[in-house]
């Protein structure tokens, strides 16, 4: 039952599982399993529904390591300019000579006029390099003294803004200018956000980014005992050439630590008002169709060489334009290569263009769209992108349609990153004002249950391991205080999280919260 869209467990007639170290041995009833296993200990967690441990098959754990003490502009106090620059100056106020003042989340929607400027920044004072990032992660604002540390003119940058592959090579590349914390620092980050997605279900993710100096801080983290999360890394494709010479690609690690793929970019943000569009912005006078920040050339070149070395290739692929330019490589690439088997991951994959799942399904890929996104940006989205445009993003219920495999994911922190928020958003497709938002491609809470579990695992190549309460999987799950598929649609994001087990340990239970 869980290899299919709508399942995602042992069946509802199983009440009890049995586990044998991480491992899930057998399933039935409570007394079909204390009949075969009479010395076992048992443990009854009552009126409770059991599901397989939510997987969120992108985000970014190892870069929000990296600024758990930044500054979060969006928290609900900083909702106009006046509470963002006062305290970004305090922050300048209080940092030592030559630190960093770094803030994140900046939602220019949120406060008014509009984006933060250089100019704005440099009239805080104080000397100190001050970036702040959008919530999108695909942008942000530096001040002079940044720009400068950055190698870039302030005259040649008067908005202060840098942008897509080159934003992230400042940030969180290896070769990184901005402050970071030591690598015990770094495992002290993930352990505490480990601990806030515990508390949400989560028992695996997909860090959707990581720098060959991160992989080796997780590998640490990992043989100190420390990393109690499953973790599939998706490498930055800039460094694909070394790991290959190398013969490391998909696959390489254990359950706990696995390298996924290789990632790569077509366009800018959904968030970041830059995803590559067929037709313009909504709002966009003149016409705005968005930006492709890798070349056509230098992508397909990047993509054959990973295809052919038989690595997974997982490319950010936001608007039809992009979807579609990808979709052309894919397809050439394949023709002249066929590897049967090896399927690659369109990241985001949101706006869905005619014909475009079509080609998807028939280029054998997976995709990995946003689940939270309706919470996290609401009714802007209607203005950016119209009514009818809505209608093809996020598309679930087409994906699903069409039988192309489908992961869970928050893009965190760039959407909050709470998978039952996420089957919220999927079932009801409801902005927190109560607008509904591409109502056709609304889903069964069965279907997005089983996305956040079963198909995050099958697009990771992991569902031989994970996803599912049967035997011979890993034991990692969650003890819900209500089943989310019999509860009220509009209530699922309230539904309490008792406990979380990962490999058969309990890692979060509601008592020590």
């Amino acid at each position: 039952m869980a290899g299919a869209p709508g399942t995602a467990g042992t069946g509802r007639d199983v009440t009890a599982l049995a586990l044998l170290g991480e491992w899930i041995v057998a399933t039935g009833t409570t007394a079909e399993l204390r009949s075969r296993f009479p010395g076992a200990e048992h443990i009854d967690h009552g009126p409770a529904v059991i599901v397989p441990g939510f997987n969120d098959a992108h985000q970014h754990l190892g870069d929000l390591a990296d600024g758990l003490d930044h500054l979060d502009l969006g928290a609900a106090e900083f909702g106009d300019r006046a509470a963002v620059l006062a305290a970004l100056a305090a922050r300048i106020g209080a940092a030592a000579p030559g630190q960093w003042v770094r803030a994140h989340r900046y939602d220019e929607t949120r406060t008014t006029p509009g984006a933060l400027t250089r100019g704005e920044l440099d009239a805080l004072g104080g000397g100190a390099p001050v970036l702040v990032t959008h919530v999108s992660d695909h942008s942000a604002v530096l001040n002079s003294p940044a720009l400068r540390l950055a190698g870039l003119d302030p005259a040649r940058v008067p908005d202060g803004r840098v942008h897509g592959p080159e934003l992230f090579r400042l940030l969180w590349s290896d070769e990184a200018i901005v402050d970071r914390p030591s690598t015990d620092g770094w495992i002290a980050g993930v352990e505490r956000l480990t601990a806030r997605y515990h508390a949400a279900g989560i028992t695996s993710v997909g860090d959707a980014l990581v720098s060959p100096g991160q992989l080796g801080r997780y590998q640490e983290a990992r043989r100190r005992g420390k990393l109690t999360v499953r973790v599939n890394a998706l490498i930055d494709a800039n460094h694909a050439d070394g790991f290959l010479a190398l013969g490391v690609g998909s696959g390489l690690g254990d359950s706990w630590l696995r390298v996924g793929g290789f990632k790569a970019f077509v366009d800018g943000a959904v968030a970041g008002h830059s995803c590559l569009l067929e037709q313009p912005f909504s709002d966009s006078d003149p016409p705005d169709h968005g930006e492709q920040v890798t070349p056509t050339a230098e992508l397909y070149a990047l993509f054959e060489r990973v295809h052919r070395a038989g690595s997974v290739m997982a490319v950010h692929a936001n608007g039809d334009r992009a979807i579609g330019v990808l979709l052309d490589i894919v397809e050439s690439v394949q023709a002249a290569c066929p590897r049967p088997g090896l399927v690659h991951r369109i990241e985001h994959c949101t706006v869905l263009g005619p014909g475009l799942a079509a080609r998807i399904k028939a280029a054998g890929l997976a995709a990995v769209p946003f689940g939270s996104y309706l919470t996290a940006h609401g009714t802007k989205l209607l203005q950016w992108y119209g009514s009818e445009r809505l209608h093809r993003m996020f598309p679930h219920r087409t994906l699903l349609d069409h039988a192309i495999p489908v992961a869970g994911a928050s893009d965190h922190s760039a959407a909050p990153y709470e998978p039952l928020i996420a089957l919220r958003d999927m079932v009801t497709r409801t902005s927190p004002d109560n607008v509904v938002l591409g109502g056709n491609q609304r889903i069964t809470a069965a279907e997005a249950l089983w996305i956040q579990t079963v198909g995050s695992a099958t697009v990771a190549g992991e569902a031989q391991l994970k996803g599912s309460l049967t035997p011979g999987r890993l034991a990692d799950f969650v003890v819900l205080e209500d089943d989310p598929l019999t509860a009220d649609p509009n209530g699922l994001a309230e539904i309490g999280v008792r406990e979380t087990v990962v490999g058969g340990v309990t890692r979060w239970t509601a008592g020590n919260r």
